[in-house]
């Protein structure tokens, strides 16, 4: 009877140590495939060579804009200045303006990244004279050295709440870029809306 109770225990006991070894090496396996997923993730989270691109828009720089509500028309005149500097560690580039628009003062900070997941450039634009934000998402053109993007904002006219928009970033040199917003006239036809001048300001 010893004998026989003596020979389940051992029984039990390699079924048991065989069962533990064998979570033991899952438990490994989906150790190491969950490292590379965390590798993959740290990655994709790290700014890349898309960023790098963005630092020729770090800086310090002089701002002078023209605007048109309508095509044709005579444009308003402003200037300001922006600074732009990285936050989160390189992973977006901030840009904080102050200027002039219409006879009143203008603040606005815009952000631009680029998303590694989608790869798309993404930016926002808030300003004090909105409670709306501009997002779009783009492309860099590198034989022309423009940034490319479309998207919404919130317009405060009232038969045009969600606007289509897109801009141009192009840089020109070091110490110069433009950057111009096309917008669409109540018959859906393009015109430039906005052309704002950077240079660098010494």
């Amino acid at each position: 009877m010893k004998t026989k109770i003596l020979g389940l225990i051992l029984v039990g006991f390699t079924i048991f140590s065989n069962v533990s070894v064998q979570a033991a090496d899952e438990k490994h396996q989906m150790s190491e495939e969950m490292k590379a997923k965390m590798a993959k993730a740290k990655e994709l989270g790290t700014p890349g060579a898309e960023h790098a691109v963005l630092k020729a828009f770090e800086g310090d720089w002089v701002v002078t804009n023209k605007s048109w509500m309508k095509p044709d028309e005579k444009p308003m005149e402003s200037s300001g200045t922006a600074s732009m500097e990285w936050i989160l560690d390189g992973r977006f580039l901030k840009q904080s303006f102050k200027g002039n628009w219409a006879g009143e003062s203008f603040k606005g900070m815009g952000l631009i990244g680029y998303d590694k997941i989608k790869k798309e450039y993404i930016s926002f634009w808030m300003d004090n004279m909105s409670t709306g934000v501009f997002q779009s998402t783009g492309q860099y053109d590198a034989s022309t050295k423009t940034f490319k993007d479309s998207g919404h904002f919130s317009c405060p006219m009232p038969d045009e709440r969600d606007k289509w928009f897109r801009t141009e970033w192009k840089i020109l040199n070091p110490n110069k870029h433009i950057y111009t917003m096309f917008t669409k006239d109540p018959d859906g036809k393009e015109f430039k809306s906005m052309e704002l001048v950077y240079k660098r300001a010494k």
